[in-house]
């Protein structure tokens, strides 16, 4: 019987010591960050979107919150499909993403349609009260603040005087469903005059139709101006090959789409764009701000890029202070 109660004893003992070698200790979860889900909806993949979608990630770094870390990103591309945009930002709503991001108007009209609740941060977008997605630029009142990328239009125009100073009718052609492109557009049509254009609009439904349309205008005119246009800015090499054929100038409102082809622009830098978008999340995940009372936020001045390539194809000489003015305060495309 002793040897009995022996061996029960010695199982005892390491069937105990077993326990306390294979337990594993209870995670430690005081100290570990609390991760934020952001929810990036991007219309399309172009140079000019790319970039406010980098610039976003470093304005939330800035504000603390660093992907892998504290931060996990979702990001979807709905390449330019209306479909897309419902379908995703609808996921979004279901996974309870912390806040959500809308890169272009298309995008952040579909999120503020999916959700009235989950804080929305517009990347980027030209004319939020007039896209509907806030009642007022000051006082957004809903869910729903953010950045506009609304170009700097009679500065534009001044430049295209100074380097087209015989020219008489300016081309203006954008996308007829982009709210914020024709928005711009008719401000063209109103501030051109005053520097002496005369101005014919151009309208295109899709980048199938910016070869023949953008062909039939360069024709008609001594200068095209392009707003803020996603669909135009993803097909850029297709109206630049048109107008370097007749000779004729592009400028468009973003710097992105001059490195593309553009002779030049006063306009806004996109990752910098970016940056204010993803400064403004961070802030609202801080618990600093709420979209209701965060006013839009608009870029003051605008940032003067030439392409002297494009120039130099053109036969056009770009005035030496002008060029001294991108060099110092902009840039210069060689």
């Amino acid at each position: 019987m002793k040897r009995i109660y022996a061996f029960i004893a010695v199982i005892v003992v390491f069937l105990g010591a077993a326990f306390f070698i294979t337990r594993k200790p209870a995670a430690d979860t005081t100290n570990k960050p609390q991760v934020k889900t952001v929810g990036i909806l991007q219309l399309m993949t172009h140079p000019a979107l790319d970039s406010i979608h980098k610039g976003i990630i470093a304005g939330l770094k800035e504000r603390g919150y660093t992907v892998g870390k504290n931060l996990k990103i979702d990001y979807q591309n709905a390449e330019g499909d209306q479909s897309n945009m419902k379908t995703m930002s609808e996921r979004f709503v279901n996974e309870k993403e912390d806040l959500v991001i809308g890169i272009a108007t298309p995008a952040a009209q579909a999120l503020a349609n999916a959700t009235k609740k989950t804080p929305i941060i517009l990347g980027a977008i030209t004319d939020p009260k007039g896209a509907k997605l806030v009642s007022n630029n000051e006082r957004p009142g809903g869910n729903i603040t953010g950045v506009s990328d609304q170009a700097p239009i009679e500065a534009q125009l001044k430049l295209i005087r100074k380097l087209m100073p015989k020219a008489k009718t300016l081309g203006v052609i954008a996308t007829s469903s982009d709210d914020s492109a024709q928005t711009q557009a008719k401000m063209v049509e109103n501030l051109a005059p005053k520097q002496g254009f005369t101005v014919k609009r151009y309208s295109i439904s899709s980048t199938n139709d910016l070869e023949q349309v953008g062909g039939q205008m360069v024709s008609q005119v001594d200068a095209v101006f392009v707003p803020t246009d996603n669909t135009i800015a993803s097909a850029m090499q297709t109206l630049v090959s048109a107008a370097n054929a007749k000779k004729i100038p592009v400028f468009p409102t973003v710097d992105t789409m001059v490195k593309d082809g553009g002779l030049a622009t006063i306009g806004i830098n996109q990752f910098k764009l970016g940056v204010e978008t993803g400064k403004m999340a961070g802030d609202v995940l801080n618990g600093d701000g709420k979209p209701a009372t965060m006013p839009i936020h608009f870029e003051k001045t605008g940032q003067l890029i030439v392409n002297l390539k494009e120039a130099k194809k053109l036969g056009i000489t770009i005035p030496a202070d002008i060029v001294a003015q991108a060099k110092k305060d902009g840039e210069v495309i060689q």
